[in-house]
């Protein structure tokens, strides 16, 4: 792990946002490991500083240029708007409607518009396909997936560039295949 990687890893450490315990995933898998980055966006000094190395790591990849963000509710909000105000472009969000993530509030993209998906953790990537859906039947561009956490460790995979600040596999279960340590611990769904 590098000096970045280590500094990322303790900010999350240190607003108790990686979490330990039995956890219910949002994708209904089960872990031993939980990154409930809501507690990072508590600490304003911390969001700005995760923003700021996730900005210069979309710039650095070519192609990328983009114009508005968009962040699917709830996970991606905090960071995303602070990614759009440090990167100077708008911000919209997505938000659920019957279990779909959609466009609300009046929202649009202009034809052709270039938009970077801003999402906190990602474990298989279904919220951040929903977005690139959305854009894409509105006429505008998904240029590439920026996440603080990669929970899948490069596994999840998008037809677009995607960068993360930290990239960790801790293993996932499905309900009727828990190991006994985590099947004898009480199950949180912390939320997502």
């Amino acid at each position: 792990m590098d000096a970045q990687q280590q500094e990322i890893l303790d900010i999350f450490t240190r607003t108790k946002a990686l979490l330990r315990g039995h956890f219910v995933l949002r994708s209904g898998l089960h872990s031993g490991h939980y990154f409930q980055c809501a507690q990072v966006c508590q600490h304003m000094d911390a969001v700005t500083r995760l923003a700021e190395l996730l900005v210069a790591k979309v710039k650095g990849v070519p192609g990328t240029s983009f114009t508005t963000v968009l962040a699917p509710a709830m996970g991606g909000l905090v960071i995303g708007q602070e990614v759009a105000r440090q990167a100077g472009v708008r911000y919209l969000f997505a938000e659920k409607e019957n279990n779909v993530l959609v466009l609300r509030r009046g929202f649009r993209f202009a034809p052709g518009e270039r938009v970077l998906i801003v999402e906190d953790v990602v474990t298989r990537g279904g919220r951040v396909v929903e977005c690139i859906n959305i854009i894409r039947s509105l006429g505008a561009i998904p240029v590439a997936v920026a996440m603080l956490v990669d929970r899948s460790a490069g596994t999840s995979r998008f037809d677009i560039p995607a960068v993360s600040l930290l990239e960790l596999s801790f293993p996932t279960y499905a309900a009727d295949a828990l190991p006994p340590e985590l099947a004898a611990l009480p199950v949180e769904k912390p939320g997502s």
